[in-house]
Parts: C-alpha cells; structure tokens; sequence
C-alpha cells in the first residue's frame, strides 16, 4: 500500500530537480544580460530610452515565467494528477502564507497590461517623486531626484492614485510661477518670461507653451503670478530646465526693473470741508 510520501515522491523526478535548479540559474543569468545589454543600448541610443526600457520589462517577465514553468515540467511528472496537486498545494500557499506577494505578481501583470506608467515616467506616488526604474514581479523601483531608489510593492499601485508627468514620451510639461507686484508693467514681465522660456537649451518647441496671469494672495501680499507652461525635451533635465528659465528670468526683470510685490498704501483723496 502506497503511503502519502511514496506518492509524493512518485512524482518528482529525480535528476529534474538538478536540471530545474540549473534552468532557473540560468533563467536569472539571462535575465541579467538582457537586462545590462538594453542598459547600454538605451545609454547609446538615448532618444529611444524609454522604448528600450519597456521592451525589457516585458522580455524579462516573459524570462522568468518561461523559465519557472521549464524548471516545473523538468522537475516534475506533469500528469493530469500531478498537475491538479500541484494547483490545489500552489493555491493553498498563495492563499496564506504567501498572499500579499501573490497579490504583489498579480498587480505586476495587471501593470504591464493597463500601463497605468511605463519604465523611464517620472511619476509621482503617495509624494515620492522620480523615475520609474523597474516593474519587477513584486515590486516597481523608483529612483528619487535625491538619488534614492524606493521599493513599493505592486499591489500599492491598484489602490492608491499615481501620476505620470509623460506617460511614455521623454518630453513632459514643466509649470513655474513668477511674481510680481501689482503697479509693475505686466505686458513686458510677460513678454521677458516668454522669451526666457523659449531661449532655454533645454526647452521642447514641439509643442504648444504659454505664459497664464492671475491674481493671487501670498501671505499679506496680494501679486500677479504669472504661471509659464513648457514642455522639457527630456524628463532627466526638469530640474535643470526650471533652474535655467528662472535665472534667465530674475535676470531680466532686474535689468528691466521689473519689482516683485509690496504691500501698497492706496492714498484717499481729501475730503472737502464741511460747509459752515
């Protein structure tokens, strides 16, 4: 009579278990080629970044599952028997101790269909602010523009907003503010930003930008703010592009003595004497 661990055993395949272990080592050594060989290429051929970086993400999924499932049929007697068993027992561990990486994967493939952001965006999630530097099976890396490399789990994204400044371009719209005071000359503060904007190495001229006026409250001071609106040739320069347009600007409402806001005294008219 056959006992549960006789049973188990008739499944296994002896010598598969060490070529499994052999076909998922190599399954991560391809995956690290691949993943160093898009590296360079995409340093190369730099207007084609993010496409590259995309291609990798889907092309490594695509490693690690043909690999896992190769290792699988290696190691096992695949029968309709063994198959069910394997599904229960998966099941089972996915649904307990393994629930929230289970959930992790699932998110990491729904990201990859829905793309609610590609590798290479510059998102913002939760306030962390960067790149989008992986989307792995269980977790997207993002790279800060402090240099740090944050880990949130896939799952974080189906229920939590996330925002992507380009959604796959490498140009992506870049908002400053500038401020004026009210008796300032509002056509030339308006023409100098303009022309700040435009004159900038790392502007995109591809599309539209415009220069919006409002009226607004800082604190006690009531000022124009004069909102510009670019597009940066590439996502990597956003914080250069700012830092260039407003040194440019500052500097020209210096020489044109543009002022920023005051607190104004209106002075009222004199009233007439009464008459005696």
């Amino acid at each position: 009579m056959e006992t549960p661990g006789t049973s188990i055993i008739a499944f296994i395949r002896v010598g598969g278990i060490v070529t499994g272990l052999f076909i998922l080592l190599a399954t991560w050594i391809a995956a690290r080629i691949l993943e160093a060989t898009l590296a360079k290429l995409s340093e190369r051929f730099t207007h084609k970044r993010l496409l590259i970086n995309q291609v990798s993400t889907l092309v490594r999924f695509a490693i690690y599952i043909t690999g896992i499932i190769l290792a699988v049929m290696a190691s096992f007697r695949l029968s309709r028997e063994v198959i069910l068993a394997i599904t229960g027992t998966a099941a089972v561990a996915l649904g307990f101790a393994l629930k929230d990486l289970a959930a992790s994967v699932l998110a990491g493939l729904i990201i990859i269909i829905d793309r609610p952001f590609q590798v290479g965006d510059r998102v913002n999630f939760n306030g962390t602010y960067g790149d989008i530097l992986s989307i792995g099976l269980r977790s997207v890396r993002l790279f800060t523009l402090d240099h740090n490399v944050v880990t949130i789990p896939n799952n974080k994204f189906l229920t939590d907003i996330v925002s992507s400044g380009n959604w796959g371009d490498l140009e992506m719209l870049v908002q400053m503010d500038f401020h004026i005071g009210l008796d300032q000359d509002l056509v030339l503060a308006k023409r100098l930003v303009g022309e700040c904007l435009t004159n900038s190495p790392y502007v995109f001229t591809g599309k539209p930008w415009e220069v919006l006026v409002s009226q607004t409250v800082i604190g006690d001071y009531i000022t124009l703010r004069l909102r510009a609106k670019a597009y940066v040739m590439d996502v990597q320069y956003e914080k250069t592009f700012e830092t260039d347009v407003t040194e440019r600007v500052m500097e020209a409402f210096n020489r044109y003595g543009i002022r920023p806001p005051t607190i104004l005294h209106r002075q009222l008219p004199d009233q007439a004497s009464p008459e005696s």
